[in-house]
Order: structure tokens, then C-alpha cells, then sequence
């Protein structure tokens, strides 16, 4: 199962991006006068012993839009396997905020965070990602200064399942949105991959089907057409009581259809944190 990986984003022409938002850097200095206060930081990353992963060291990292330093919701970025909170933001979040907001969409902040291999649940080796990213991850992140009252959340793949997984466990209360990107789904623990539950009880425990728990959430679902998770995700899009955002598209399982989507996803997400 293909993941986001550095060297395919980096294909994907994001060093272009990264030159782009330099250039716009620098720029911005010469404009600037000497004695005028340097902008807030836009990316501050971190780590903390996750004691929902038995101590792991677990990598964080968040965006804010350019100079904006009120208490902003955050969008949840979730990895998919074999990835990193480091590789997901290497997709050119800071410039795509940036440019998100010059556009006129209400600001957001972006956070993501290491969560391992363990497709966010709790496994049998004890490792819980999702009650790191709700118990351990929301807390940093309202320390860090975020509103953290109402969060969205976005996965790829494994996040994608993810996403669904922590965002109805949140609730409607304070899941804004939740966007499954690829999702990771499965119609039976048999069909499962190896190594994504440790067995049809650990699928049952943690199953996204049925509308219950996602009820009252605003949900968008993008997949590709050439996806190998299509089917079944065409089957759980079948099961909702009504029909998501998104939809199908051409592209397959990777960085090129992901980073594709990322612009219509999060002008869908961002008035719903606002609201």
C-alpha cells in the first residue's frame, strides 16, 4: 500500500513551492522596514513522550498562516503507513496556508503528528495512537495557543480510516469536519492487510461502518478511481445516510492525487472550523 513519501512530493514539483515561498520571504524583508517587528513564526515543531505509545518519542508539528498569532482551529493532519508528521508537512503547508487565506478563506492552523504504524487504535502491544492524538495531542496544541474547541480532521489512507475513527470519537460537538482521503477500508477483517487490527475482534472494536458514530459531522471523502481501496470505499459512501462531499476522480493511491485534492479539500474545511 503506497504512501506519501518525500520523494515522491518532491516530484510532484514542491521544490518549485519551497523556492516560491523564499523568494516571497525575502522579498517581504526588503519591504519591510528595519525597526517593524518580524511576523510570528509560521511552523513550530516539537516532540513529547507519548505515554498513550509506552513512552514512544513522538514528532509534532504545526502551520499557521503568515503573522497570525490569535487562538486558531486546527486541522488534525493524520499520515498513512510508513509516514511521519515531518513527511506530511513537507507538502508545502506553510505556502498553501498562506495563499489560502490571501485568497480570503477564514485562517486555520494545520498540526500533524507522529502516530506510527498502528492505524490510530489501540493495539495489542498496548501502542494507542488515537488516545494520543485525543488525550495527549489536543492538550499540546491548546498549550501551544490553538482553539482546540472545535478541530477538523484530514487523513490519507491510514489517516483516512483514521480520521473517521478519531473524528466520530470526538463527536459532533467538536469535530467541525472530517476529510478521508483514500481511506483505508475494509468490508471484513478478513479482507483486512495484515497488520492493520490484530484480529476480527480488534476490527469489530474499531470499525468506522455505520452512520451512528459519524452522525452530525460535516464529511468529505476523496478517492481515486485506480485506488485499490475504491470498492470499499464506494460501499461505506453507500451505507451513510446521505451522500459526503468529494467524490471519485481519476488518479490512484499516491502523492500526485493526494496533493491534487488538497486546495478543494481544505476550501471545504476551513469555513466549517470558522462556524
Amino acid at each position: 500500500m503506497p504512501m506519501i513519501n518525500r520523494r515522491d512530493v518532491l516530484s510532484l514539483g514542491l521544490r518549485a513551492a519551497m523556492v516560491a515561498t523564499a523568494g516571497t520571504a525575502a522579498a517581504s524583508l526588503l519591504d519591510t522596514p528595519a525597526s517593524a517587528a518580524p511576523p510570528a513564526p509560521t511552523y513550530t515543531t516539537g516532540s513529547f513522550p507519548s505515554a498513550a505509545r509506552g513512552g514512544a518519542v513522538t514528532n509534532w508539528a504545526i502551520a499557521r498562516p503568515p503573522g497570525r498569532t490569535e487562538p486558531l482551529r486546527p486541522v488534525i493532519l493524520l499520515h498513512g503507513k510508513d509516514s511521519s508528521a515531518a513527511t506530511v508537512m513537507s507538502m508545502g503547508v506553510e505556502q498553501f496556508l498562506a495563499d489560502a487565506v490571501r485568497a480570503g478563506l477564514p485562517p486555520f492552523a494545520m498540526a500533524a503528528v507522529d502516530g506510527g504504524n498502528g492505524y490510530w487504535h489501540r493495539r495489542a502491544s498496548g501502542d494507542d495512537a488515537g488516545a494520543m492524538v485525543l488525550d495527549e495531542f489536543l492538550p499540546l496544541l491548546a498549550a501551544q495557543g490553538l482553539d482546540t474547541s472545535r478541530v477538523g480532521f484530514l487523513g490519507w489512507s491510514m489517516g483516512g480510516y483514521g480520521a473517521l475513527l478519531l473524528g466520530s470519537r470526538l463527536g459532533a460537538g467538536r469535530t467541525a469536519a472530517i476529510c478521508a482521503v483514500s481511506p483505508a477500508l475494509w468490508t471484513s477483517p478478513g479482507a483486512a492487510a495484515p497488520g492493520a487490527f490484530d484480529g476480527a475482534e480488534d476490527y469489530a472494536a474499531h470499525s468506522v461502518w455505520g452512520p451512528a458514530g459519524l452522525d452530525g459531522i460535516p464529511l468529505r471523502i476523496d478517492c481515486g478511481y485506480d485506488d485499490p481501496f475504491a470498492s470499499a470505499t464506494e460501499q461505506f459512501i453507500a451505507q451513510l445516510p446521505s451522500p459526503p462531499a468529494g467524490g471519485f476522480s481519476p488518479g490512484g493511491h499516491n502523492a500526485q492525487f493526494w496533493s491534487g485534492q488538497l486546495t478543494s479539500e481544505m476550501t471545504w474545511m476551513a469555513p466549517l472550523l470558522a462556524a
